[in-house]
């Protein structure tokens, strides 16, 4: 099987996920080290018998429902390329917007927490666009901590801290500038747990409550304490969560309570600030 073929057979056998030429290019670059402009320029090189072997174990992976991210143990996010594993959930392109709206408000010398880190893509993302911040990487999951400080050593952020605890149960009053999560907000409920990539990510991750929204109810209740005068908060959620996360805003005493869509043009982060 030469380069060409493996690609034809990497796309036939994936047809039934969402997308399967993506899939098999990508993999193929994790299989054979290269980038996706050698696949085209030697695609009559053959494949070892040991490429083969793992080129067939790996499509069949990816058959099971298992996420490509997992299979090459990275994903790209922001302007980093991020270790996932198992014990992290999966940056989305969705969370860039919380992102690029923490960057709007973030000075030098600030310190921002970001709860549930995971891999760290937040955290990571802001403490290479801001040097002078200082950034908590928060998460309860030690495995998830152990793989944000791989990140940030392959990166060379020194300016990321890590923290192991329940959201901001042990952070002092009125210490941070600025709070971003992308908790756990779905329904527990929810059939889409059972379904593609979402099966393997860790559902303590993913499902929070009956309404999926007890992790930001906490979130808020402890931001407002935590957070100095002029403090953000900056929480992502679900699509049809906006109203319910706005109004958990207000009641903790946020101003300037406002929810920005993402890129399908969903309500997907809401942003409040402490009473200056």
């Amino acid at each position: 099987m030469n380069i060409a073929e493996a690609l034809r057979y990497g796309h036939v056998e994936l047809l039934e996920s969402d997308s399967p030429e993506i899939d098999s290019r990508v993999l193929l670059c994790y299989l054979l080290d290269c980038p996706t402009s050698y696949l085209y320029t030697w695609s009559d090189k053959l494949l070892t018998d040991a490429q083969h072997a793992l080129w067939v174990a790996l499509i069949q992976q990816r058959q099971y429902g298992h996420p490509v991210a997992y299979l090459i143990g990275q994903r790209g996010f922001w302007t980093l390329d991020l270790k996932v594993t198992a014990d992290t959930l999966i940056p989305r392109p969705d969370t860039e917007l919380l992102v690029s709206l923490a960057l709007g408000k973030l000075k030098p010398a600030m310190r921002v927490a970001d709860l549930g880190t995971g891999s760290g893509a937040i955290a990571l993302s802001l403490a290479s666009e801001q040097p002078a911040a200082e950034i908590l990487a928060m998460d309860f999951s030690m495995a998830a901590l152990l793989v944000a400080r791989e990140n940030a050593s392959n990166h060379q952020l020194s300016n990321v801290s890590f923290w192991r605890g329940s959201w901001l149960a042990a952070i002092a009053n009125k210490s941070l500038d600025m709070v971003v999560s992308n908790p756990p907000y779905i329904e527990a409920s929810d059939v889409h747990l059972s379904q593609g990539d979402v099966r393997f990510e860790p559902l303590s991750a993913l499902a929070s409550g009956i309404d999926g929204l007890d992790d930001i109810r906490l979130i808020v209740k402890q931001a407002q304490r935590c957070l100095k005068s002029g403090g953000w908060l900056m929480v992502e959620h679900g699509y049809d969560q906006a109203e319910q996360v706005q109004h958990l805003f207000s009641a903790a005493g946020f101003n300037n309570v406002s929810s920005r869509q993402d890129f399908g043009g969903n309500d997907r982060v809401t942003i409040g600030v402490v009473e200056v």
